[in-house]
């Protein structure tokens, strides 16, 4: 390769993708000399854009625009080049131009592989891959929700780009089913467990899956658009739209067309520094075929555009260069519809031991793969919680650091200062944990931004962010800086300083807080830490407007999201105290109803198996009875249990069972950090265990003991006593000033228990605050307190009162009155179980 006359190598893109778009940056990046001059020439109308957050496009309309170039560099856009002239070294566009170059850089991407079946190209059928495609879809869906309401969609295709299609369709307000002909979703990265799990998290979002299951054609309507879906069991399926995202190919057309090598299956080959058979062209992306292997994610295709960008400074300065490709990391972690979804290392390697969780309750599936002496991890599958999944990849094919059970359950999961320096963080784009140590110290960096800015760990699919974190908050520890306590990397504050943002300024929607105090357009951590910001602060009915899209999964049916799909009901039952009539009309609903009924711990009454679109006829006659939402779905006040007190009991000293009514009525519906448990005991026996709870009261000759910061769950914790013989009036006033000092300060997710815990000066400071008002904020947390009490309104029988609102109870959109077919029971014990899918109940094994 010579440069042109000027001296300068003269490179060519074509395709600007995010593959090509990352070698750009490359080489302006390093190319301080301006060795090379360089033309891009991209076929769609518009310059590059984030294709992993293509669904964002459709349910946010976010702006997926990648930075834009330099002057230095020359961006055509909509001119698709259409021939390449290998011995003169131009290629040609649609429009005529001539480019010449020194050295070609094909990144031509993928296109959508659309199975050859019949019916394929009728209207109404989509792929899945551009903006011009999702405009097109989002048109359509709009057209059809008016003409044929009660048309279905289908989307081919069960792995990663089906599901976000999935997701896409249903969003546009469209019932969805995905067709996937692998017996499982997502089978390139899950796992049989880990797909069924995920299956079970999307059906109840729902959608109907058809997994296992061939497509044989698409049949046409009277209007000639597609209308119905034939499956190869028989079975058919009304559409008015049909999505596929079934996997993609390789675009390489204008490499055969020009003579260079390709692989039987498509793609063009490629050495391990991605130069194709002529030495002059290279290939990155989706396009390119290295050692027979496609590569379809992201970190792959950056890692080859940064080998190609040392290639060709290397050759303008006419040094050597060493860089090549040497294959990636597949390790991958996403959000599909709410659900945590990951895959590390190799998970399907046959020649080690696999340890396996499964809690189909919590919608968790859990697999590492280690070697035959359970000392090395290999591989693993995450469904439901990949809150690990970060500390798991980066030591993949190093020695454990404890037992695969306690790797598996994160007891040992390495800190950040921990990891060897070797150790990939970021795979996406090749960032080792010395990289960002190194970074860190050398450039002063205090913030998560400035590491993400310099290393570029964490700028690409996100999953690193949590690590990336840590290792920058164990190299301040460790240099004595103080760690900052932003709430993610969309805010700079922390929850309780985003509460008090809220508080002064009254803003009422997320849109505005990012807006005016944050950046980007939110994550999966913040979106629901404003949400119960402002459901705390009495923002109105949860599920009206943009709140909605904020609630996490139980909030968006005011109901409990169960194993099988259908919902638990809980009514409010304050104190434990019920009468035979209402005793009576929950008995009637849950055999009417046919529903499993349980007696908890906290004494309440659940009622299992309930149907999406039963949850409004349940509600219906609860309501009507007297009860309201037992708030079991949210982050908020769940019981204040009691014993029976000085009514009953011949040691009881106070009226426990009206203290803990008269507390649970207040302070239903207060929404906060986490769940909060009371309860309220009649003596010093204890009988309502109220020193496990988040505050507990416990009855004295002269009044109440007051006890906070107890629970129960994975860390047991007895709670503080706090102050002793109180009043009824004192009581209430400083629990008042409790909750509501804990919903202002406390981190996101963080229950009472370690929030007291982490507060500098612990109880004694937390008794200067809400008793002796050392802060001087007492009054304005009496008034929050006030304001609550004062706005309480009962979610259900807001929701039952407007036809709007109940809209979303329903299995399928286009068939509101048809129960899910797939959710199934059997009976033990003389009442329903519901029929499991993934495996039994809770599991542990080591095979």
């Amino acid at each position: 390769m010579n440069g042109d006359r000027e001296g300068s190598l003269r490179v060519v893109v074509v395709g600007h993708g995010p593959a090509g778009h990352r070698l750009v940056e490359a080489l302006r990046a390093r190319d301080t000399a301006g060795a090379c001059r360089v033309t891009v020439l991209g076929e769609e109308p518009r310059a590059a854009y984030d294709r992993v957050a293509l669904t964002s496009y459709l349910t946010e309309d976010a702006d997926l625009a990648l930075p834009g170039h330099d002057d230095a560099v020359d961006v055509a856009v909509g001119d698709p080049v259409t021939r390449i002239d290998r011995a003169a070294r131009t290629v040609a566009t649609a429009s005529g131009r001539v480019v010449e170059y020194d050295a070609l850089v094909l990144a031509t991407g993928s296109a959508p592989f659309v199975p050859p079946v019949p019916g394929r190209d009728l209207p109404g059928v989509f792929v899945y891959r551009t903006i011009d495609d999702l405009d097109a879809l989002r048109e359509h869906c709009a057209d059809l929700t008016l003409s044929r309401p009660e048309a279905g969609g289908v989307v081919v295709g069960g792995g990663l780009l089906g599901l976000e299609a999935a997701r896409a369709v249903q969003g546009l307000g469209v019932d969805t089913h995905v067709v996937e002909v692998a017996p499982w979703l997502m089978p390139r990265q899950l796992d049989e467990g880990g797909g069924a799990m995920l299956r079970r998290h999307v059906e109840a979002l729902g959608m109907t899956v058809h997994a296992g299951t061939p497509m044989e054609r698409l049949e046409a309507g009277e209007d000639g658009a597609v209308a119905s879906v034939a499956l190869a069991d028989g079975s058919s399926l009304d559409a008015g739209v049909v999505v596929f995202s079934a996997g993609v190919r390789p675009r390489d057309g204008l490499a055969r067309d020009c003579g260079l090598a390709v692989g039987e299956r498509g793609g063009i080959v490629v050495d391990e520094a991605c130069r194709t058979s002529d030495p002059a062209v290279f290939a990155i992306g989706e396009c390119a075929l290295v050692d027979g292997q496609v590569y379809g994610l992201v970190a792959p295709c950056f890692s080859m555009a940064e080998v190609v960008a040392d290639r060709l400074l290397a050759a303008a300065s006419g040094t050597d260069c060493a860089a090549r490709f040497e294959g990636a990391d597949l390790s991958t972690k996403l959000k599909l519809m709410g659900v945590d979804v990951a895959s590390f290392g190799d998970p399907f390697r046959a020649d080690g031991l696999d340890v396996t969780y499964t809690d189909p309750v919590a919608g968790i599936y859990k697999r590492l793969v280690v070697s035959d002496d359970a000392r090395t991890l290999l591989g693993g599958v995450l469904v439901g919680d990949a809150s690990g999944y970060p500390a798991l990849r980066a030591q993949v094919g190093t020695e454990l650091p404890g037992s695969p059970e306690q790797v598996l359950f994160g007891g040992t999961e390495a800190a950040g200062g921990d990891l060897p320096g070797a150790t990939v963080i970021c795979s996406c784009n090749n960032v080792s944990a010395e990289v960002i140590r190194s970074e860190i110290r050398d450039g002063s960096l205090t913030e998560l931004g400035q590491v993400k800015a310099c290393t570029r760990a964490g700028t690409t699919c996100g999953s690193c962010v949590p690590l990336v974190k840590r290792i920058l908050d164990a190299e301040l520890t460790a240099a004595g800086v103080e760690v900052s306590r932003a709430l993610c990397e969309h805010f700079a504050h922390s929850r309780a300083e985003l509460f008090d943002i809220v508080r002064v300024t009254g803003i009422t929607t997320f849109t505005r807080l990012i807006a005016e105090h944050g950046r980007g357009r939110g994550c999966d951590i913040c979106k629901p830490v404003v949400a119960s910001i402002l459901a705390s602060l009495g923002n109105g009915y949860v599920l009206d407007g943009e709140q909605a899209a904020l609630q996490d999964t139980n909030d968006h049916h005011l109901a409990n999201l169960q194993k099988n799909g259908t919902y638990s009901v809980v009514p409010r039952i304050p104190g434990g105290e019920i009468t035979p009539e209402r005793l009576i009309v929950i008995g009637e609903v849950a055999r009417d109803f046919g529903l499993y009924t349980k007696i908890t711990g906290g004494q309440r009454i659940d009622l299992f198996g309930a149907r999406v679109e039963q949850l409004p006829l349940i509600w219906k006659r609860l309501v009507d009875a007297g009860f309201e939402s037992g708030h079991a779905y949210g982050k908020a006040l769940r019981t204040v249990k009691s014993c029976v007190g000085s009514t009953w009991c011949r040691y009881g000293v106070q009226d426990s069972v009206g203290m803990a009514i008269a507390l649970e009525l207040r302070y239903r519906g207060l929404r906060a950090p986490h769940k909060i448990k009371a309860a309220v005991s009649g003596c010093a026996r204890e009988c309502a265990e109220a020193r496990g709870k988040d505050f507990g009261i416990i009855a004295t000759e002269g009044g109440w003991n007051l006890y906070l910061g107890g629970n129960g769950g994975m860390r047991p914790r007895h709670a503080d006593l706090f102050a002793t013989d109180l009043s009824d009036e004192e009581l209430v006033r400083y629990v008042d000033r409790f909750l509501m000092f804990y919903i202002r300060t406390a981190d996101r997710l963080q229950r009472t228990a370690g929030w007291l815990e982490a507060l500098d000066g612990g109880l004694a400071y937390l008794r200067e605050v809400i008793v002796e008002d050392r802060l001087g904020i007492c009054a304005e947390l009496d008034a929050a307190m006030a304001r609550h009490v004062g706005s309480y309104s009962d979610e259900w029988a807001d929701t039952l009162g407007d036809p709007e609102r109940m809209r979303r109870f329903v299995s399928f959109v286009n068939a509101p009155d048809v129960p899910d077919p797939s959710i199934a029971f059997e009976t033990e014990r003389d009442q329903i179980k519901p029929v499991l899918v993934a495996g039994p109940e809770l599991e542990v094994a080591v095979r």
